[in-house]
């Protein structure tokens, strides 16, 4: 189900590409650029680990939903499919998490 929104979102941003940029926040920021999303998206990190630390429950999912739009707005922008991402993710299944960050090499 979860996996099914974020499919549903990522076909949401990149049909925004063909919308008018007055009437779309995500294609203003498409336009922008990739240097503009993954700005967009290091700001919404930040206010996701204010919230997990300062806030409650309800600000921290609603900060982490924002946190999920922005980084699929970014792969868009570099025409990276969530596809590839979840492809590595299932890939580490499986693998401790020491032994894979070490398999990355230094």
């Amino acid at each position: 189900m979860a996996s099914d929104t974020l499919e549903r979102l990522e076909s949401t941003i990149r049909a925004r590409r063909d919308a008018t940029s007055d009437r779309s926040y995500t294609r203003q920021l498409l336009d922008a650029g990739p240097a503009r999303c993954a700005k967009k998206l290091g700001e919404e990190a930040v206010e996701t680990v204010i919230a997990a630390v300062h806030q409650d429950d309800a600000a921290l999912k609603a900060e982490a939903a924002d946190l999920l739009y922005h980084l699929l707005v970014l792969l868009e922008s570099r025409n990276i499919r969530l596809a590839d991402v979840l492809a590595i993710l299932d890939g580490r299944a499986g693998t401790s998490g020491v032994d894979e960050k070490a398999s990355r090499g230094s």
